[in-house]
């Protein structure tokens, strides 16, 4: 199987340059100019088109059990969706709660994935407790080519850890190489605040923000930089939201702090009073950390513009809101965390980043792509463009206009946090592994090719 496409401009986050890409076996083969086609080669003029590297969201939910439901896609319709969008590699976080077996949790996840996923995927991995069998079940989890873990300084009683767990997981990480993603917010602020809220009578969805306000999330990450720097971990913040969190991030990196930033595409986009909506409709815009003021937009695009944020995630996490999110319909408590987004996250970063001259297309490859790639282990087999890398690759249409619409995405959920919405360009052609898996806006990939991506331990 081979595949041709020609005349593209292709964008990586250093280059930028006109040539044709050869694809064989799975991979880059050759990049020149006026290359020939052999016999039997499937060729794509890409001609007014840029060529993208596959992106990469480092942070998905796609099999979740949360707050007594479970998330609705599945890796059939999440994988569909993120290829259709753009994404052509997904690293899930796989969330035991604390009464779970780490070992059997990874195998759950890894059921949900293989042979159903229509593009690549891997994990970073939960550690929601560590007792006297963790330190074993991880290492045997990280030589089955993990590379991350995954730690939340919330949810307490759920998947929170902590203090003496939280020092020994760092302690295990940084002997094996493994960098730790951390969920940072304060876990007894936020639980004593809900309790709080709910004894005054204030049960509706804008409470969350009020539960944990800004200065929650930063003493969330002033706490993790202060083990990592103790302990000497590489370290990366998953869903940084606001100023005051993004302070406590830079100044322990100025200590010399290995720490990673990720922002979501929800933050950049939209703002709280979207949470604020009445009549319940502001629980379709639930999650934690919860949606800030809009004055925290322009500093989180200047952050990924100077390179103070490395990547722009989803935290993926769709809820029905007809028969999911009413969960909470008198106790914001027990709302289901999460916004849909897989399938909007290339379109809106561009749309909003790159055509409104907040980043340039650079950058825009490089928090979308090439940081996940480099931070996770991937690199240089994904998140760019050269030979011997994958041939995942995204033929984009800079010419297009659409609307976004939850009668027309993939995702398997019953609204778009994003409805009715204009974007400005799309993913024309997206391969996977040298085999086109969308054309125009409509999946035609295989099921089950994806592949599980083992990787080694490497700090960055």
């Amino acid at each position: 199987m081979s595949l041709l496409i020609k005349n593209g401009e292709i964008i990586t986050a250093d280059s930028r340059y006109f040539a044709d890409i050869f694809c064989e076996d799975e991979t880059i083969t050759r990049i020149d100019r006026n290359l020939a086609a052999p016999a039997g080669c499937e060729v794509i003029d890409a001609r007014g088109h840029y060529v993208f590297p596959g992106f990469i969201d480092p942070h998905v939910h796609i099999y979740l059990p949360f707050m007594g439901t479970f998330s609705k896609d599945t890796y059939e319709t999440g994988s569909k969706a993120a290829i259709v969008g753009g994404t052509t590699t997904l690293i899930e976080m796989c969330c035991p709660a604390r009464s779970d077996d780490a070992l059997a949790s990874f195998d759950l996840w890894m059921k949900q994935a293989v042979g159903k996923s229509a593009c690549d995927f891997t994990f970073h991995m939960g550690v929601t407790k560590f007792d006297d069998t963790t330190e074993q079940q991880l290492r045997e989890i990280v030589a089955r080519g993990i590379s991350s873990f995954k730690i939340f300084l919330a949810y307490k009683g759920a998947f929170g850890i902590d203090d003496t767990e939280l020092y020994r997981t760092l302690k295990l990480a940084r002997e094996l190489g493994v960098i730790v993603t951390a969920h940072c917010e304060n876990e007894t602020l936020v639980s004593e605040r809900c309790k709080e809220l709910l004894a005054a009578g204030k049960t509706d969805p804008a409470q969350h923000h009020e539960s944990r306000p800004p200065r929650v999330e930063a003493e969330g990450v002033h706490h993790l930089m202060t083990f990592a720097e103790l302990t000497g971990t590489a370290t990366y913040i998953v869903h940084l939201s606001c100023q005051e969190a993004l302070d406590e991030a830079i100044a322990a990196r100025r200590r010399g702090v290995r720490v990673g930033i990720e922002t979501l595409i929800q933050y950049l986009t939209l703002d709280k009073t979207y949470a604020e909506k009445p009549d319940f409709e502001g629980a379709k815009y639930i999650m934690s950390p919860p949606l800030r003021d809009a004055r925290n937009q322009s500093m989180l695009w200047n952050g990924l513009r100077d390179g103070l944020i490395q990547t722009v995630a989803t935290d993926h996490a769709p809820f029905d809101f007809e028969n999911q999110k009413p969960m909470g319909k008198d106790d914001f408590t027990k709302i289901p965390n999460g916004i849909p987004s897989l399938e909007e996250r290339v379109n809106l970063l561009y749309t909003h980043g790159v055509k409104t001259g907040k980043i340039d297309l650079h950058t825009f490859v490089n928090i979308a792509s090439t940081q996940a790639a480099k931070l996770f282990g991937l690199f240089p087999r994904k998140g760019t463009i050269q030979p011997g890398a994958d041939a995942d690759l995204v033929i984009f249409d800079p010419n297009h206009r659409g609307t976004i619409s939850a009668k027309t995405q993939s995702m398997n959920v019953d609204y778009s946090a994003f409805e009715g919405w204009p974007i400005e360009g799309r993913a024309s052609v997206v391969t996977i592994r040298g085999q086109i898996a969308a054309q125009h806006g409509r999946f035609c990939g295989t099921f089950g090719r994806g592949k599980f991506l083992r990787r080694t331990p490497s700090h960055f």
